[in-house]
């Protein structure tokens, strides 16, 4: 979906651009955490805000994609409709 080397991704996830978690032994990173054929940006200050939270990266991933009653929706569609600064502050909250 990226159109780019393994390399690239690999390198995508450790600078905590994209996430990927091991999937049946296979790192899989979700396809909604692209955008036109790019890590969406919201991620990584996200991604960053709970790791220093204590958060691992499937816990991340569960935070994202499960519906939140303080954001009305997932995390994960929040940030892509644009509503980065409300998710974060809920994240924020979370440390």
């Amino acid at each position: 979906m990226l159109d780019v080397k393994l390399s690239r991704v690999r390198r995508l996830i450790e600078d905590r651009e994209l996430l990927a978690v091991r999937r049946d032994g296979v790192l899989v990173v979700p396809a909604d955490f692209l955008r036109d054929g790019e890590p969406l940006k919201e991620l990584r200050g996200t991604f960053i805000l709970l790791s220093d939270a204590g958060f691992n990266d499937d816990e991340i991933l569960a935070w994202l994609t499960e519906a939140d009653d303080s954001i009305g929706d997932t995390p994960l569609n929040a940030l892509r409709a644009g509503r980065k600064s409300e998710v974060r502050r809920v994240a924020q909250a979370l440390a």
